[in-house]
């Protein structure tokens, strides 16, 4: 059974930092792209970091440049993203994506691949 786990989420005050985990099974990880999304009250999906299969490339959106790492650890089935200098237009819901190569495609945006279930991230005063 493939199930991908995030944590780490929670409250935390504007300019803090959060770091998210997603720890993968049942698939071969090291195979996949790995991506974050997030998906807040009332607006669209929205990704916010993608990592290559070997950590080789990563992406993301100009809204997190700078802000936001994503990293894996391949040994681990992991995938990490560090979230520093939050911000309240940061709240949302992360979840957690495993895309082949087929299913990535050149697209990371799409909703196919494997999906975890979430975790809240509220940045609030």
């Amino acid at each position: 059974q493939v199930q991908l786990v995030e944590s780490g989420g929670g409250l935390v005050q504007p300019g803090g930092s959060l770091r998210l985990s997603c720890v993968a099974s049942g698939f071969t990880f090291r195979t996949y792209a790995m991506i974050w999304f997030r998906q807040a009250p009332g607006k669209e999906r929205e990704l916010v970091a993608g990592i290559t299969n070997a950590g080789t490339n990563t992406n993301y959106p100009d809204s997190v440049k700078g802000r936001f790492t994503i990293s894996r650890d391949n040994a681990k089935n992991t995938v990490y993203l560090q979230m520093n200098s939050l911000q309240p237009e940061d709240t949302a819901v992360y979840y957690c994506n495993a895309k082949s190569l087929w299913n990535l495609a050149g697209n990371w945006d799409s909703g196919y691949g494997y999906w975890g279930q979430g975790t809240q991230v509220t940045v609030s005063s």
